[in-house]
């Protein structure tokens, strides 16, 4: 079975293009989600923060240049990957220009899509923290996968641990239910919200009390600074 490698937003309207888009990132590890115009799109990957974007630049209601012209004003630095069948120089240098980090001319390979989306993540990953992060009473060690609260040792299962990881990553930084399924199980269905919260729960569980995450009502969830 492959590594979760994280949630890819496939900004595409035509179907045959999209679905293999889907097929082979699917097989390489990630998750999948697909925005059929550039405004269901830009929406997608503000409330989703994926890992990337694939991004086609003749989309409707939006057009691809435009979508990232709007992230990027945004701060938002999500890895764009602009996918199109425009080929010309100028074409080329304008969406890097306009903040794209990538760009591949249709008809292209589905492998060579995959190999740089990939590129694209592993550049945007921050590298991993040399030592335990510890945030009051809890410390979370990435490289040995342990955590203990006050010097006591908890067991998470692999998910449980990723979910902790996630909002250790961003003490105080409120995460969407969409936003962790994205990050944390490379899903994008909203259906699946309901895991997030028993995972919440069994890890609550297990570190003990003081409890370390906030719940924010109607948003998600945060690691308590405090």
């Amino acid at each position: 079975m492959n590594e979760r490698r994280g949630l890819v937003v496939v900004v595409e309207d035509e179907s045959s293009i999209a679905d293999i888009a889907r097929l082979y990132l699917v097989d390489a590890g990630f998750g999948v989600h697909v925005s059929r115009d550039g405004r269901s799109g830009l929406a997608d990957i503000r409330r989703l923060r994926p890992v990337a974007a694939v991004v086609d630049i003749g989309l409707p209601q939006l057009d691809g240049l435009d979508l990232v012209q709007h992230l990027r004003a945004e701060q938002n630095w999500t890895p764009v990957l602009f996918a199109t069948a425009r080929d010309s120089e100028v074409d080329r240098v304008l969406g890097l220009e306009l903040g794209a980090d990538d760009y591949l001319t249709k008809p292209f390979s589905p492998r060579e899509l995959v190999a740089r989306v990939r590129a694209l993540v592993r550049r945007a990953q921050r590298p991993a923290v040399a030592g335990p992060v510890r945030v009051g009473h809890l410390t979370l060690d990435s490289a040995r996968r342990a955590v203990t609260v006050g010097g006591r040792p908890v067991t998470l299962t692999a998910t449980e641990f990723d979910l902790l990881a996630h909002l250790v990553g961003s003490p105080g930084q409120v995460f969407s239910r969409a936003q962790l399924l994205a990050a944390v199980w490379a899903m994008a269905d909203v259906s699946g919200s309901r895991t997030v919260d028993v995972h919440i729960a069994q890890v609550r569980a297990k570190l003990g009390h003081p409890d370390p995450i906030r719940t924010v009502r109607g948003i998600g969830y945060a690691l308590d600074v405090s």
